[in-house]
């Protein structure tokens, strides 16, 4: 009987010793799992705010580029003109020469807007983009349009400013490179996702090739990736390019 006693003791011991023995396992496992989720955590945050701030960068050359030029080439001329306009003065051209240096203070206020420090740093998708479209049909640059369509709803700004960087590469393009005549851009607001369009009629171009190339569709959808969202990039040579951008904002 004190035999048999001493087996359950021992083998009470082992069970219990193997039992601890499987928890001290599962709770270092568990310890160092925690550690990695953390640790993969901070490095996304890390990459997703080098990111931000490197989309920041690009933001203020691309509108430095655009103040530089019209500066040089738009309110330049418009200077020129006010000032042939006074050089030649006569009553009968007063309205004249007052229509031009006025239209100058116009494009100088509107450029003081995009100098701000502020407005880039704290850059507001919406207003952005209507920024954007404004600036092209004040310079004829292109028939640009603007379409907010459902309940407007509140993003985050961080995420405002990947997606206005990709729409602003996508309109460099058209102006540049496609030869378009038209520009629309569509907000569309659903429940809990934002479908943004952006096309132009312009040359388009053959997507495989382009694919192929990496020409910026890659970084495109690198970046969408960052805030949960989704990029749909369509072109047909002579038809025109389309790009959509399906935004969750029930992820914020």
């Amino acid at each position: 009987m004190e035999q048999e006693g001493k087996e359950v003791l021992i083998i009470s011991t082992i069970i219990i010793t193997l039992i601890v023995l499987f928890l001290i396992v599962l709770f270092t496992i568990f310890q160092r799992r925690k550690n990695q989720l953390l640790t993969e955590k901070a490095e996304e945050k890390k990459r997703f705010e080098n990111e931000i701030a490197e989309t920041q960068i690009e933001i203020r050359e691309e509108t430095l580029r655009n103040i530089s030029w019209e500066l040089h080439d738009n309110i330049g001329q418009l200077l020129t003109l006010a000032k042939i306009q006074l050089q030649n003065a006569t009553p009968d051209n007063l309205n004249d020469i007052s229509e031009t240096i006025t239209k100058s203070l116009n494009e100088i206020r509107s450029l003081s807007k995009l100098i701000n420090p502020e407005f880039i740093n704290n850059i507001k998708f919406k207003e952005a983009v209507a920024l954007e479209i404004e600036r092209f049909n004040r310079l004829k640059f292109i028939e640009a349009s603007l379409t907010v369509t459902g309940e407007e709803k509140e993003i985050d700004q961080k995420h405002g400013i990947i997606m206005f960087r990709i729409l602003q590469e996508f309109f460099s393009n058209t102006i540049k490179h496609a030869r378009g005549s038209k520009l629309d851009v569509i907000l569309n607001f659903k429940e809990d996702v934002l479908e943004i369009t952006a096309k132009d009629n312009g040359v388009g171009f053959n997507i495989d090739e382009a694919n192929n190339k990496g020409i910026g569709i890659q970084n495109i959808k690198t970046r969408v990736e960052l805030i949960n969202a989704k990029a749909d990039l369509k072109s047909i040579p002579n038809k025109g390019t389309t790009l959509n951008i399906y935004y969750y904002i029930y992820t914020l």
